[in-house]
């Protein structure tokens, strides 16, 4: 029998997993767990740190059946008619059980209602509804792409910073880190009722930034600013000038060295730090990734 871990061309890296809904949990008044399951979920390659998917969401007329699939499946789902398209968001796993068969996903529920079709989802979910989840096979032998973070060197400290976008990938990848890990996890979210179980090396402190009605970064800029203070007081002491780009382009800036500093959430917040981080202090880009999860005013677009 042919071993497909050794023949990638065999293989796509991302597939469809047919999973339904087996649980759902409520964490808080910003967060809900979703737990999915599906018979095949023992082949979904568990890459651990802030790993994205996709879920895919039923058409009420179609359920999946135009869903593509295939190595082109974007490709052939964009050339389908607007009412055959399934909707899908991008989001990181929380948690991956693949000897159960279980992933879980946690969802930002939004202020005002539901907007777009997860929130809408959320707001309807049940145990034993059907959604496809978009990830990595692990009988795909190669790079599968799909993961920014890389653990920094053992000498550097760190900081992970974001908003409550981010929260569920940095709580994936403080749980990921190695022991003698330091540095600093700074959270920012809605309500103080949003803060969760954070689990993370002793040398790395966790601080959680409800707004309580305040804009967005309007706690997580200033914090950001004076960690990078002290744990980074000796940046390069040359600033470099960075330009922020098209304002309608979600910022993804990563680097391709040990990362130490990892910053994700609404755009504007990581372009306004992106500027201080490098263009005022001096660090060097290839030791900081900027990730625009969201930006403010729109809606995100599959």
């Amino acid at each position: 029998m042919t071993d497909l871990r050794t023949a990638p061309e065999t293989v796509t890296p991302w597939r469809p997993f047919y999973t339904q809904t087996a649980r759902l949990r409520r964490l808080s008044p910003s967060f809900l767990r979703a737990t999915f399951t599906g018979t095949d979920l023992d082949r979904f390659a568990d890459l651990g740190y802030d790993l994205r998917i996709k879920l895919v969401f039923p058409l009420a007329e179609h359920g999946f059946r135009t869903l593509p699939e295939g190595p082109d499946w974007y490709r052939r789902w964009r050339s389908l008619p607007a009412d055959q398209r399934n909707p899908f968001r991008t989001y990181t796993v929380r948690a991956a059980r693949c000897a159960d068969r279980e992933i879980d996903v946690d969802l930002v529920l939004h202020d005002g209602g539901p907007h777009g079709p997860a929130a809408r989802w959320a707001a309807t979910a049940r145990p034993g509804d059907r959604i496809v989840i978009m990830g990595p096979d692990n009988a795909y032998g190669g790079d599968h792409g799909g993961r920014e973070f890389l653990p920094a060197q053992a000498d550097r400290p760190m900081l992970l910073a974001g908003d409550e976008t981010a929260v569920p990938a940095i709580c994936a990848i403080a749980e990921r880190l190695p022991a003698g890990c330091r540095g600093e996890i700074l959270l920012e979210v809605p309500l103080a009722e949003d803060v969760l179980d954070c689990a993370a090396p002793s040398g790395v402190t966790v601080t959680w930034l409800p707004r309580s009605g305040a804009p967005h970064g309007s706690r997580l800029v200033p914090a950001v600013e004076a960690a990078a203070e002290r744990l980074f007081p000796t940046s390069r002491p040359t600033p470099v000038e960075v330009g922020d780009g098209d304002p309608e382009e979600i910022l993804w800036d990563v680097p391709t060295g040990p990362s130490y500093v990892w910053l994700a959430g609404e755009a504007g917040v990581i372009r306004q730090l992106r500027r201080h981080l490098v263009s005022t202090r001096g660090m060097g880009r290839d030791s900081v990734a900027f990730m625009g999860y969201w930006r403010q005013g729109h809606a995100d677009p599959s």
